[in-house]
């Protein structure tokens, strides 16, 4: 099926002198740090100056909403990648911390009108999110700064 549109609007995957900010849980940091260096090769490979790049590192996924809002607040950054690790285990914390993050997130980017890739991982086994940390299944955290650099360029482009 084929239809005809006035304009399509998309964004590139280069980044344009933007800063953005890497914010990471340290809790299960065997994962977290290989999602970061994901993020920042994905990054630095798509034009970003490893200058224009800042890693703010928090104590858990539960924390990241209230700093990406501290972050959005101070306007120093055009986008942000948030990352972190939630495993199902044994107990109902995973209940407690993994839609509480990922909704916080999600409120923020709308409420600021600001890119946040979202690359917290939410699994049900430890082999599952290293899988997903730049084992099998790729690096969630190059997805997630990916997607910001093309949101950044989306918004740009919708505001003018």
């Amino acid at each position: 099926m084929s239809f005809k549109v006035n304009k399509t609007i998309e964004g590139e995957l280069v980044v344009r002198d933007a800063k953005i900010a890497l914010l990471a849980s340290r809790f299960n940091s065997i994962v977290v740090d290989r999602l970061i260096e994901g993020a920042i090769d994905a990054l630095v490979r798509h034009g970003a100056q490893e200058r224009h790049l800042e890693v703010i590192r928090v104590p858990g996924a539960f924390e990241l909403p209230l700093a990406a809002k501290a972050l959005a607040e101070s306007k120093r950054f055009h986008g942000l990648v948030a990352l972190g690790a939630v495993v199902r285990g044994d107990t109902a914390h995973f209940d407690y911390v993994a839609g509480p993050c990922t909704n916080g997130l999600a409120a923020l980017s709308l409420e600021y009108q600001w890119p946040i890739g979202l690359g917290v991982l939410t699994t049900e086994t430890m082999e599952q999110a290293l899988d997903r940390a730049g084992g099998k299944a790729g690096n969630k955290g190059a997805d997630a700064a990916l997607s910001v650099v093309e949101m950044i360029s989306v918004l740009k482009r919708l505001k003018d």
